[in-house]
């Protein structure tokens, strides 16, 4: 599995879904190490944890979700076998099986959570909340349906999390990480070094002869394997997307102007102004004190006298859709300097001072046209995707391949005469017709000529393909590749020769030579580096040097080769900073807080782990492969 995931996390698509899923497996309380569990049972239940079943339908469903979330991340779609690859499967398992536990302890707790906190909390999230910084009914039903939640089934979701929150809130409580680790690791990703170094590439390497026939031709059969040409895929698809068609459509502006005045005030900026303003329990203490204002007792004064701060009076720059609706009609019509009459609102009698007015900038049409019209155009070709998807369905189904379905249908199919596993051409260059973040490539490579493969999800629409023809790898003669070798053995041959070089250089250096005099002696340069961290990517010193070089001591030689071997950096570290620990810093802080959330993650996987215990866990592993696909 270990060589899997290695392999798997190669590319960066693979450190992407590695990121993502070390990120939820912390946010999930870390592995609860259920390995030694797995037992057979009923082929309807992946899992039995206390009285709680979590039946096949319930765990298909969590899983494809966490699969598509993550596919929605990278910008790919995630396959079975990758998932599995990543360990993406047992940790949505294990996930499942704690939030079970929580949810078996929070009914033997008797928590509960009334309908009004869980509608305050739905509501008071950041990610629902329009332009106007309120609820936004429309997001949170957009959001949520992007997630593949139907609003009950999230409700209901929120309700369970906020009850697991209570029981894990008090479990971390109180945590602390000891000042000792504190100031370890600050001490750690604070220190700084500074280094004199002097690079050596082909230059310093020397001539190269060409090589012989006879040395070349050994060369090849020594290193044969990496010229050998790759197997080579004949693939044809079409593409049904949204975005797709909507190329296709034409959007009057008749249409686009109805919907630039439906959101002309979100598209421009409001009118804002300064307000000052009192809030009176009755109309006559306000009466009164609009006399003392027209006196010349000042805003601040009265709301000193009713125990306001002058933050609590003045609500600066603020827009009309930010008051009360009575308030705000008064506010915006009247002039600057000038007090308004008392006001009856929703929550008392007021009287405004209107201060500075910041004009707003009205929407212009011309100026969004484009982009409401592609709007538009989309937003109308997701119901053609529907449609044309059921006739490319109809049309495969009945034997028609990629090729003759696109053309019946009115589309446009790509054929591409060659591709590797790569995605490249075989003049080496990517394959310029596939669509960026389409999983297309992997997906044929795991097929065969005369498949007919399911369609890939893609950016709300759907992506049909066919191989066509295989052309298997094989090896290459010398001929084929002459040039390609000969360059691969002179580089071979410099990085051979700077090594010999650095090292000489370094023991010199070691022996109490000075880096100025080997550099001239090679015809290089000595130049310094200053100030750096561990993390930190000075200009013109590359990563390994640094890594490099915080691994030397004080007054230490080191060398490092970097592209791949034919430059080599030789080093001497010329300066240690052991910084001082400052732990009023919001650096200190920061760190303090990952420390925290360490800690309590460790805390709450111990007792989730003992809760699985005490109450009884067991996993039906036939049914876990039949959902996961590793049973295929």
């Amino acid at each position: 599995m270990l060589r899997g995931m290695r392999k798997a996390s190669s590319n960066w698509v693979g450190k992407t879904i590695m990121a993502i899923v070390m990120g939820v497996l912390i946010i999930s309380f870390g592995v609860w190490g259920i390995a030694d569990i797995f037992k057979g049972f009923g082929q309807s239940t992946v899992a039995k944890v206390g009285g709680t079943e979590i039946s096949l339908n319930e765990f298909r469903q969590i899983y494809t979700d966490r699969l598509q979330q993550i596919s929605r991340q990278v910008g790919r779609p995630l396959t079975p076998d990758q998932a599995r690859a990543f360990g993406l499967d047992r940790q949505v398992l294990q996930q499942t099986i704690a939030e079970a536990a929580l949810d078996e302890e929070a009914r033997r707790l008797g928590l509960g959570q009334s309908d009004d906190q869980i509608r305050q909390f739905i509501m008071n999230d950041p990610n629902f909340k329009g332009v106007n910084g309120s609820f936004d009914p429309n997001r949170f039903q957009a959001v949520i349906r992007n997630f593949g939640y139907t609003e009950q089934r999230y409700v209901a979701d929120q309700r369970k999390v906020s009850l697991r929150r209570q029981i894990t809130g008090t479990i971390g409580a109180g945590l602390e990480p000891p000042k000792a680790l504190l100031d370890v690791l600050t001490r750690f990703q604070n220190e700084q070094r500074a280094i004199e170094f002097v690079r050596l590439d082909a230059a310093q390497a020397g001539t190269i002869e060409a090589p012989s026939p006879e040395a070349l031709a050994a060369y090849f059969e020594d290193h044969k394997v990496q010229f050998r040409a790759p197997e080579y895929r004949k693939i044809a698809f079409a593409v049904i997307s949204p975005e797709e068609i909507g190329k296709w459509s034409e959007v009057s502006d008749e249409d686009a102007k109805k919907l630039f005045e439906q959101r002309k005030d979100r598209l421009g900026t409001p009118e804002k102004r300064q307000i000052q303003q009192l809030v009176f329990p009755n109309e006559a203490e306000a009466k009164a004190a609009r006399e003392r204002l027209a006196g010349g007792t000042s805003f601040e004064d009265l709301g000193k006298e009713r125990g306001l701060s002058a933050s609590e009076v003045d609500l600066g720059l603020v827009a009309k859709s930010s008051l009360d609706a009575a308030v705000g009609n008064v506010a915006f019509a009247l002039p600057a300097g000038e007090i308004s009459q008392p006001i009856q609102g929703g929550i008392g009698t007021s009287i405004v001072k209107v201060g500075k007015i910041e004009p707003g900038n009205e929407a212009n049409y011309a100026s969004v046209a484009g982009d409401l019209k592609r709007e538009i155009a989309t937003e109308r070709a997701r119901i053609k995707v529907a449609d044309l998807r059921d006739k490319m369905e109809d049309e495969r189904g009945g034997g028609a391949s990629v090729i003759d379905a696109a053309q019946k249908l009115g589309l446009a199919a790509v054929t591409i005469d060659a591709v590797d596993r790569s995605g490249r051409a075989p003049n080496g260059q990517p394959i310029p017709s596939i669509p960026q973040g389409l999983e297309l490539v992997s997906q044929a490579f795991n097929t065969d000529v005369g498949v007919d493969n399911d369609a890939i999800s893609f950016k709300g629409g759907y992506v049909w393909y066919d191989v066509l023809a295989i052309t298997p790898s094989r090896d290459r003669n010398l001929d084929e590749v002459r040039d390609q070798v000969e360059a691969r053995w002179r580089q071979d041959q410099i990085a051979t020769k700077l090594k010999t070089k650095a090292t000489e250089m370094a023991q010199k250096l070691g022996a109490g030579g000075k880096l100025a005099d080997e550099a001239a002696a090679v015809g290089a340069k000595v130049e310094t580096a200053t100030g750096f961290k561990r993390e930190d990517t000075p200009a013109s010193v590359p990563a390994a040097v640094v890594a490099a070089a915080f691994r030397t001591a004080k007054d230490g030689v080191g060398q490092t080769p970097v592209t791949g071997g034919t430059e080599m950096i030789v080093f001497r570290v010329t300066d240690i900073v052991d910084p001082a620990v400052d732990a009023a810093s919001e650096a200190v802080k920061k760190l303090k807080g990952t420390l925290d959330q360490a800690q309590t993650e460790e805390q709450v996987a111990s007792y989730v782990n003992k809760l699985e215990a005490d109450i009884g866990t067991t996993i039906n592993q036939a049914a876990f492969a039949q959902v996961t696909g590793a049973n295929q």
